[in-house]
């Protein structure tokens, strides 16, 4: 009998051996897919961003032809405060060294003359000091190699003009700057194919991402008309932010790590954009939610709230002090949220889960108001009291010149009926509204599982038990968090068309969940996929015409009278000459000239917009002694006038003399001085130029 049991001991020994085997095997199949899958994506990944770099760069050069454009000309392109951010950058490289171009940004007296101030500071310049480092490199590594960065040839303008040098390649600034913007764009789209990817838990959730991202390109991104706005290098790190809070919901991360990271990233967003408050304020408002609604823990949360507090508190600090970041709604409700960690104790104490919600909710908002009225109130700073002004005017009669300079404008108008068609006809928005009915339905019957199973388990004794029963019917918060971000979007785009950059992009983001078996289990994946691509081609009907539309926008900049301008103003002025006049045109005249200006577009500043207001003067109907005495208070020595300022409006009562008249009642009826003063100057100015656009004209001596 012994060596019968020594043998089937041996048998069950082998088995053992063959088991264990077969798991390792199985276990190094599921490494080499993971490795597979892990790898398919982010060759995918980098292939979107090449190609979406390289259709951005089409699309630039199509409408403005700028490799045959001269140094001058490319500047003029960059028009308002795309030239206002170019400037900076033209500072840089071009100063003896970096710490010079530092010192020139940081101590600025042309920008706001007479005043100096750091413009590092008031105008997220970061990216233009990290691009002219970068560029300041890449010039002086390519000339030690003897590397040729650029190739230059005369091109003839005809019509009379003369002809200009045109250089291409990454050694001309312009070329470089632009390249940086597209390249970081690029990568923004690839972040949203991963980000897709993520979401849906499928490879077709991120390409379907980026189908409908490239057929609604337009209502997406104007990155390839406006390269240096602010939205070009902000934009693609809140992309990744959102990325990394959506990993960390869905993963119930605690690791500080994590809070790190989040840091990180924030802080290249909000040193990128001074609106970056704003978009993180819906953020924390719905990661709030999330927690209040239980679907992460309270450590889970805090790591999300350290990420966010290392990042305002360390951009508050490399913005020398900015102290619109700490009397920013963003910062209030970031502290209110503390508040419900800390008050945490207190109010686990209710019994009843309603009840906690309702008090932990009412606790955060009135916090949050009276920190914000509070912190207002004490550093006495009203630089973003415009928002509030702009928010007041859309839903009541409310008008002053500030809000009707902004809501005259296009950009900050209600969003247009155009944008809302267009989205239907790709039929992104559709889809949208689609996966979230269907995530509403999915969270809701999640929650009445959850209220009875937590009932049935009431009666258990043990923490443990209640514990786990959370654990296992709140695990969808990265759905609940981007329902609620995209909610928050869709706010802001109906209200201000602009920010539909911000709604649009997360319809393609929302609209991959389509592709999630999880939300969709319609049995095969076959059928599953089959109807998804029957989708996309839907979308391909109107999609591919818009791609074609942007593409077939073919032009070629020219703006003579403002190159008349330039170069009358280089040639027949001190270099100290002082300018003021609308804004755009006062970016283009410190890019172009390095001449002192008073004003300048970036209107978020509250002493800024008091200066414009000073200079706007000339389009009132105010008298003329008037308004050379506030022109006078500024310094200003050269006015210059543009007859669309004077006379055109893009809708009734949006003229400037008409906007005027809001506030200047005693004058309605009189003739606009930009008017009087080209008829008859009187003893108060002096005309030195013009051509068919621009009056300059000189303060004269009292």
């Amino acid at each position: 009998m012994a060596p019968n049991n020594r043998q089937r001991k041996a048998g069950k020994s082998s088995r053992s051996i063959t088991n264990v085997e077969k798991r390792k095997d199985s276990h190094y199949a599921l490494m080499i897919s993971q490795f597979m899958y892990i790898s398919l994506c982010l060759v995918l990944a980098g292939a979107i961003t090449i190609s979406h770099r390289t259709f951005l760069a089409a699309l630039f050069e199509n409408d403005r032809h700028f490799s045959h454009l001269s140094t001058l000309e490319r500047e003029l392109a960059f028009r308002t405060e795309m030239g206002f951010y170019f400037s900076y950058f033209k500072t840089i490289i071009s100063a003896e060294s970096v710490y010079d171009g530092l010192f020139q940004v940081m101590n600025d007296n042309i920008t706001e003359y007479p005043s100096t101030i750091n413009t590092l500071k008031r105008f997220n310049l970061y990216p233009e000091l990290i691009v002219g480092w970068a560029y300041r490199i890449y010039i002086s590594t390519s000339d030690f190699l003897g590397h040729r960065t650029k190739i230059c040839w005369t091109v003839n303008r005809g019509e009379g003009l003369s002809p200009v040098q045109s250089c291409e390649g990454l050694g001309e600034p312009a070329y470089f700057y632009v390249e940086a913007a597209f390249l970081l764009n690029g990568l923004m789209l690839g972040f949203f194919f991963l980000f897709g990817t993520f979401l849906s838990k499928s490879i077709f959730g991120g390409l379907i991402t980026v189908a409908c991202f490239m057929f609604n390109h337009g209502e997406a991104t104007r990155v390839m008309w406006t390269p240096p706005l602010r939205e070009s290098f902000g934009y693609p790190f809140f992309v990744l932010h959102m990325f990394v809070v959506s990993y960390i919901l869905r993963n119930k991360i605690t690791s500080y790590l994590f809070a790190l990271l989040i840091g990180g990233i924030q802080i290249c967003f909000m040193l990128s954009w001074q609106f970056a408050q704003f978009a993180l304020l819906t953020q924390t408002l719905a990661v709030t939610a999330v927690y209040l609604l239980q679907y992460i823990s309270i450590e889970t949360f805090k790591v999300f709230l350290k990420g966010q507090t290392v990042g305002l508190l360390s951009s508050f600090v490399l913005l020398f002090g900015n102290e619109m970041l700490l009397t920013s709604f963003f910062a209030s409700t970031l502290l209110a949220a503390w508040v419900l960690v800390v008050g945490n104790p207190f109010f686990t104490r209710f019994k009843n889960q309603l009840a906690i919600f309702f008090w932990q909710s009412g606790t955060f908002v009135i916090v949050t108001l009276v920190l914000k009225l509070f912190i207002g109130k004490m550093l006495i700073l009203e630089d973003d009291a415009h928002i509030g002004e702009i928010l007041k005017s859309k839903f009541t009669s409310f008008k002053n010149f500030h809000t009707m300079l902004y809501t005259c404008a296009k950009e900050f108008d209600f969003i247009e009926q155009e944008t809302i068609w267009k989205l239907l006809q790709t039929l992104v928005l559709p889809s949208a509204v689609f996966a979230f009915v269907a995530v509403a339905f999915h969270l809701l019957r999640n929650e009445i599982q959850f209220f009875k199973e937590s009932k049935g388990t009431s009666s258990e004794s043990t923490t443990q038990t209640k514990h786990r029963v959370v654990q296992k019917e709140k695990e969808d918060a990265e759905l609940v968090y981007h329902s609620l971000q995209l909610l928050a979007f869709t706010a802001m785009a109906l209200l201000i068309m602009r920010l539909k950059l911000f709604w649009t992009p997360h319809l393609c983001l929302y609209t991959s969940l389509l592709a999630s078996k999880y939300i969709f289990p319609l049995g095969s994946k076959e059928k599953h996929y089959a109807l998804l691509a029957v989708l996309v081609a839907c979308m391909a009907w109107t999609g591919v015409d818009n791609l074609q539309v942007q593409l077939g926008r073919v032009g070629e900049f020219s703006n003579i009278p403002m190159e008349e301008l330039v170069e009358w103003i280089k040639a027949k002025t001190p270099q100290d000459a002082v300018f003021a006049g609308a804004m755009p045109t006062m970016a283009t005249v410190k890019l172009c000239t390095l001449r002192p200006i008073v004003n300048h577009p970036h209107y978020e500043d509250a002493g800024l917009r008091e200066r414009t207001k000073l200079v706007y003067n000339i389009y009132s109907r105010k008298p003329l002694s008037q308004v050379k005495a506030n022109l006078d208070k500024l310094g200003v020595q050269y006015i210059i006038i543009e007859d669309m300022w004077c006379s055109y409006k893009a809708k009734t009562g949006c003229s400037l003399p008409e906007i005027w008249d809001l506030e200047d009642k005693q004058y309605q009826g009189s003739q606009a001085a930009c008017h009087r003063i080209k008829k008859n100057p009187e003893s108060y100015f002096q005309l030195v130029f013009k051509n068919n656009i621009y009056h300059v004209f000189q303060l004269l001596s009292s």
